[in-house]
């Protein structure tokens, strides 16, 4: 009797725990749309900002927006190989030993370590002349050298790969052994079981990782301002667009949706609070558009493989 008191005591409770953190998400979206909605027209999300202090005056976040899109994208296509590599070495290798416990301690580390220092390494790193390549300026224009898309993209997908590695290295751990064992009776190597069956099976847990570190990359803001620009618009204007002009796009300044925020804030330089509102708005839905993205696309590949 007792223990079935306290089991519905303990149900009632994550119940609760499930309905307070809906409750608390829906508020916060409630406000910042109610905030926002002076502004948010399809105007707003089809046209760029007004340069400069003219930002409160019209404009929209066509820039922010698609440069949140290319970060996030382009980020977790990055960090993505190695967050697989190092799960799979994790769950099914690890050896040497000290190779597989070094490996941990440096997730966690990265893992805790504030992007504003990821930030600064980037600063450090991608100024340096000979990686000039990643972006439109030279060593001469302090601005824009060591400043783009690519190199944001870069340091942004060291804040993606600790949720990618962790979430996919348990989803592997929780494949039953004889599964493994019943693929190597069959004559399959080691290689070929991970690619054929293990990375299937750890499909969901692999798409949970991706969710979070889309999530991390959409809402940075340190590595934004000091590795993109955080201006606010695009460097090459309404061109950005053009296919031809994709990769000097990705080799050029640009803004996104936390930078915008920042900027239209009552702590930014150009205050715009009903457009500050209004972007965290779409922010927020962007991101649930993405996440969307990704769980749709993993429940597709488990049906193909049904």
């Amino acid at each position: 009797m007792a223990s079935r008191t306290i089991d519905a005591v303990g149900r009632s409770a994550a119940w609760m725990c499930g309905i307070v953190l809906m409750l608390i998400f829906g508020g916060t979206v409630i406000y910042l749309g109610i905030k926002g909605i002076g502004s948010l027209s399809w105007s707003f999300l089809t046209t760029s900002p007004n340069p400069g202090d003219q930002v409160s005056l019209g404009g929209g976040i066509l820039d922010p927006l698609m440069g949140t899109i290319i970060l996030a994208v382009l980020g977790t296509l990055i960090a993505l190989p190695l967050g697989i590599a190092v799960p799979v070495f994790l769950a099914e290798y690890r050896r040497p030993a000290w190779l597989a416990q070094s490996t941990e301690l440096a997730v966690e580390v990265i893992f805790g370590v504030p992007s504003i220092v990821f930030a600064i390494f980037g600063v450090a790193l991608f100024t340096n002349p000979k990686l000039i390549f990643l972006s439109s300026g030279v060593a001469s224009s302090p601005k824009a050298f060591g400043r783009s898309f690519l190199v944001a993209s870069v340091v942004l997908s060291l804040v993606a790969l600790p949720p990618i590695i962790r979430s996919t290295q348990e989803a592997l751990q929780q494949i039953p052994r004889n599964l493994r064992e019943a693929s190597w009776a069959l004559g399959k190597t080691r290689a070929t079981t991970i690619r054929r069956l293990l990375l299937p099976e750890a499909r969901n847990g692999l798409a949970t990782g991706l969710v979070l570190g889309m999530g991390r990359i959409a809402g940075d803001t340190a590595i934004v301002l000091l590795l993109l620009g955080g201006t606010l618009g695009f460097e090459n204007g309404s061109s950005w667009w053009h296919p031809g002009n994709a990769l000097g796009t990705l080799r050029g300044t640009g803004t996104t949706l936390t930078a915008y925020i920042y900027n239209t804030s009552p702590a930014g330089e150009l205050p715009s609070l009903s457009k500050s509102y209004g972007a965290a708005f779409v922010l927020i839905v962007v991101i649930m558009l993405l996440n969307g993205f990704v769980i749709l696309g993993s429940r597709r590949f488990r049906w193909k493989k049904s």
